[in-house]
């Protein structure tokens, strides 16, 4: 009766297809390792809904190992820094040293709208110097984020210093950006939200960083940040379909540079994310 009853079970499990399931944290997502091995680069994505019910990773165990955040620091760091009083809001000037840095955007006056946008790197020292590395010390474990290692040098921490953070991380501490969740006035928190608009069209809102650390043996690049699909002008009482991405990969030449944020608008497309350019 036994065996009998065993064949029944197998011949059952063979007859019912498998259902598809949600690909996992666990597993490796073979259309987004497709689009880093296109490129020929290495490196992690995680693309995540709001609720986490869905994620897509490549790389999960890169996923969950920590590296300089280099210019994705911007984010923490716009609320760090408007929290301190380092400056009032997005739209106060600081006066440019007259030193001649390689950007040329950069070689100008500059606030926290056009820093933010052109990732302006010595605007943002500015900011670290005022606001201090006691401040820091406190205000990176308040706030969750990373490591939570400034370390001495109060003005390159980020670039080349001890902070350290993980794919995994990022898209954690955007979720509570994003919810609201973190320990700051919610006018600094919208002030960072209008900043990191870097796509607005009926339908969608893109916001996210990039960044590059180049003072490290092996350079890294990032691009982390959220989609915001919004529903029809119709729908009554309906959010926007929130989904985070955080991807950071190693580079060998400058001309890399650009597949952090190809490779992310790629995915989002062929997870059906982000509409097909046309």
């Amino acid at each position: 009766m036994k065996q009998s009853w065993l064949m029944f079970l197998l011949v059952f499990s063979l007859a019912v297809p498998a259902r598809a399931v949600t690909p996992g944290p666990a597993g490796d997502d073979p259309g987004l390792s497709g689009l880093f091995a296109k490129r020929g680069v290495t490196g992690t994505l995680i693309i995540e809904s709001l609720e986490g019910r869905t994620v897509w990773v490549h790389n999960p165990v890169r996923a969950g190992e920590r590296f300089l955040p280099a210019s994705t620091f911007k984010i923490p760091n716009t609320l760090i820094a408007l929290e301190a009083g380092a400056v009032r809001d997005e739209k106060e000037v600081i006066r440019w040293d007259g030193v001649r840095r390689s950007i040329p955007s950069w070689n100008r006056d500059q606030c926290l709208a056009t820093a933010f946008q052109d990732s302006c790197v010595w605007f943002y020292q500015e900011l670290a110097r005022r606001v201090g590395a006691d401040d820091y010390r406190c205000e990176l474990g308040r706030i969750g984020y990373g490591n939570g290692a400034s370390g001495p040098a109060v003005d390159t921490f980020w670039l080349d210093g001890e902070l350290r953070i993980s794919a995994r991380e990022q898209i954690d501490f955007l979720k509570r950006v994003y919810r609201g969740e973190m320990p700051v006035r919610m006018e600094n928190l919208e002030i960072l939200k209008r900043l990191m608009v870097v796509e607005s069209a009926p339908g969608y809102v893109l916001r996210a960083k990039t960044g590059w650390a180049l003072r490290t043996p092996k350079q890294l690049g990032w691009y982390v940040g959220w989609l915001e699909i919004l529903p029809p002008k119709t729908a009554s009482g309906d959010g926007p379909t929130v989904w985070f991405f955080a991807l950071n990969m190693d580079f060998t030449t400058r001309e890399q540079a650009p597949y952090r944020v190809e490779i992310v608008r790629d995915a989002l497309r062929a997870k059906g994310l982000l509409p097909v350019a046309k």
